[in-house]
């Protein structure tokens, strides 16, 4: 088989937007997905009225520049979340005292981001054990906070290196609600659009089996297959580029890098309704749960379509994971019933999406590093090996661990192969 320009590895938004700029760029490229589908951890599933909804990324806002100026160039036109009305805490609690516990939360979250990154008292710190240092700070406050790290990054703070959170929250830059809207039609039509682009360049269910490499080239082997390319980018979280197997072995210190990450642990589920009764109430069909931590609703709702979603993040997740389907379902009911009363506990369907230990991303979200002693995982990966690049949402300069994120670090990574391409023909030229 002739060498290809460039072989990207993911269909994820990251891998579509590092593919687009490349065939943009007139290369000879090949993507290549698992899956069966393109999209990654954005994906999409047709419920039983009949109406098409996000079961994986979802939700963006005005902020996220690429990817707002990706939905009008194709198109697509947002609709806003549904956030008029109160706010429903659980445990209960009056709406101003709820208000002033994430104000405290919100100014915690800044003095997290504030701290200074090369300081060596926080290089061996966990996110909890930085939480439990600011004993100036309310303990309701500080619970709290912990639950958004359960909640946003998906793992127990207990396991997360604190200076790996405080740079990564850095990197999310919004003043409007991460959540602000969404598109009616899925986020995953989008990306299915992306991807009609591609024609026989791109090939679903085609998962790789290893990779050789050089100096000179790299060489995909998918089953008995072999597909060689001047350049490689694997588009794809860090848990899931050490599963693959590598010749040459990559490099200790890259293995370490690669070892530092572990998977986000999150559900998602899309509770129906008749009709959004609670905007009849006055609220705004938002649940924050203090207790079990973890847990969040939103209004989902558009159009003709009613609906609630629920998260559920990290170690709760995990325990949901190895528990029967039923008793999850049961159990959001009844959260929904101490939330809403018995018409919340009582939708017409849910729906349920499990991204823990998902087989072609290792979780949901992001990865987080968990490895205290890998300082500079993110940096030695981006650095790549070449003519091996490495590109995902986690990896990104912006917004890491958002669609946003993902089409930043593929672009990113795109750029850097033309400019290694167009370097290597410049040498030959001059020889």
């Amino acid at each position: 088989m002739p060498e290809r320009d460039v072989i990207v590895v993911g269909a994820g938004f990251t891998g579509l937007s590092a593919a687009l700029e490349l065939v943009d760029a007139g290369l000879d490229v090949l993507l290549l997905e698992a899956r069966d589908r393109v999209g990654g951890k954005v994906e999409s599933e047709t419920l039983s009225d009949g109406t098409r909804v996000d079961t994986g990324g979802q939700f963006f806002c005005r902020d996220m520049a690429e990817l707002m100026a990706l939905i009008a160039r194709n198109g697509k036109t947002p609709v806003m979340t549904h956030y008029d009305g109160e706010m429903i805490y659980r445990p209960a609690v009056p709406p101003q005292q709820g208000f002033a516990r994430w104000q405290g939360v919100d100014a915690l979250r800044d003095r997290m981001i504030a701290t200074a990154p090369d300081d060596p008292d926080l290089a061996k710190l966990t996110a909890a054990d930085w939480v439990a240092r600011q004993d100036d700070v309310p303990g309701d406050i500080r619970k709290s906070f912990l639950r958004l790290i359960k909640g946003l990054w998906c793992r127990a703070p207990e396991e997360i290196a604190f200076t790996w959170l405080a740079s990564n929250d850095r990197r999310i830059t919004n003043t409007y609600s991460e959540m602000e809207m969404f598109l009616p039609d899925t986020l995953h039509a989008l990306a299915d659009q992306l991807a009609a682009r591609f024609g026989d360049r791109l090939r679903l269910g085609t998962a790789v089996t290893g990779i050789e490499h050089s100096e000179t080239g790299a060489t995909v082997i998918v089953g008995d297959e072999r597909l060689p390319a001047k350049r490689l980018i694997l588009a794809l979280p860090p848990v899931m580029i050490r599963r693959l197997p590598f010749s040459p072995a990559l490099p200790g210190q890259f293995q370490k890098a690669l070892s530092a990450w572990a998977p986000g642990l999150s559900i998602k589920l899309q509770a129906s309704y008749d009709r959004p009764f609670w905007r009849e109430r006055g609220l705004s069909g938002a649940v924050m749960w203090h207790e079990p931590q973890g847990l969040y609703a939103c209004d989902a709702s558009r159009g003709d379509y009613a609906g609630l979603i629920i998260f559920v993040g990290g170690p709760e997740a995990q325990q949901w994971h190895e528990r029967p389907r039923e008793e999850l379902t049961a159990f959001i009911r009844e959260q929904l019933t101490e939330a809403f009363g018995p018409e919340g506990g009582n939708p017409r369907d849910i729906h349920v999406r499990d991204w823990v230990n998902d087989p072609w991303s290792g979780g949901a979200y992001s990865d987080v590093v968990i490895d205290l002693d890998a300082r500079y995982a993110e940096d030695i990966i981006n650095e790549g090996i070449p003519p091996i690049h490495f590109a995902s949402s986690e990896l990104s300069p912006s917004y890491p661990g958002y669609v946003e994120g993902a089409i930043v670090a593929g672009r990113l990574a795109a750029g850097r192969v033309i400019g290694a391409l167009a370097n290597s023909r410049s040498k030959i030229g001059g020889e």
